[in-house]
């Protein structure tokens, strides 16, 4: 069986350097790194009275990791606006946690820039933000700030299908 159904020539895996995140319907300028997508279920062991030898395992809590964002320093605002929703630095009286979560969509694109691959990811909020980070004369690399987001769960869009 090939692997995709469309393009039965192609064998090879989409690679992991195209992508797109959006979020309040449009692209988020620069992102260059989203970490992996993962979800972990606990399990619960559990034995029955008559059999106590044997250990049954059933699934518990599922927990969803949070994501990081990175991408170059710029003079877009949009990651600093979005963390100071959770905290800003007057304090408490200043924080308004209307609006703070957002639903994001992560879109993973071939090497045409089609949508190969789409995943929701629902409730996202700020819980982490690197606005500068650390500053090295002898370094010879980009300033990345970098937003951790925590996430109540993702789900993948099965409507979208291998592109032609």
């Amino acid at each position: 069986m090939a692997q995709f159904e469309i393009n039965t020539h192609r064998f090879d895996p989409y690679k992991n350097f195209k992508f797109v995140v959006k979020w309040d319907g449009r692209p988020v300028a620069g992102v260059s790194k989203v970490s992996a997508l993962k979800r972990m279920t606990e399990v619960i062991d559990h034995r029955s009275g008559g059999d106590p030898s044997t250990v049954y395992r059933s699934p518990g809590q599922t927990k969803y990791e949070a994501i990081t964002l990175e991408r170059g320093v710029t003079h877009d605002l949009e990651f600093e606006k979005w963390a100071n929703k959770v905290h800003q630095w007057a304090g408490d009286p200043a924080m308004d946690l209307a609006n703070y979560k957002k639903e994001l969509t992560l879109e993973m694109l071939n090497e045409k820039g089609h949508v190969v691959l789409r995943y929701f990811l629902h409730d996202c909020w700020v819980s982490e933000f690197t606005a500068l980070p650390e500053l090295n004369a002898n370094a010879n690399a980009v300033a990345i700030e970098m937003l951790k987001l925590e996430l109540n769960g993702w789900e993948r869009d099965q409507d979208t299908k291998e592109p032609n």
